[in-house]
């Protein structure tokens, strides 16, 4: 997976995406952080997955 991608590939990394969507929009009191670490166990996610988030979301 290139940096440069808007869109990840992988079904996991697709859904964490959407979750972590829809879970700032209901929660924006949450932390970012917070959001993404939970969305890294909820979804199983691989180091490099959860990179790809940290850069996108934080």
């Amino acid at each position: 997976m290139s940096s440069d991608h808007l869109l990840p590939e992988g079904e996991s990394i697709r859904k964490a995406v959407k979750w972590i969507s829809e879970v700032t929009k209901e929660y924006p009191e949450k932390s970012r952080k917070e959001i993404i670490h939970e969305a890294e166990l909820r979804f199983d996610l691989s180091p490099k997955e959860c990179d790809f988030l940290y850069r996108k979301f934080v």
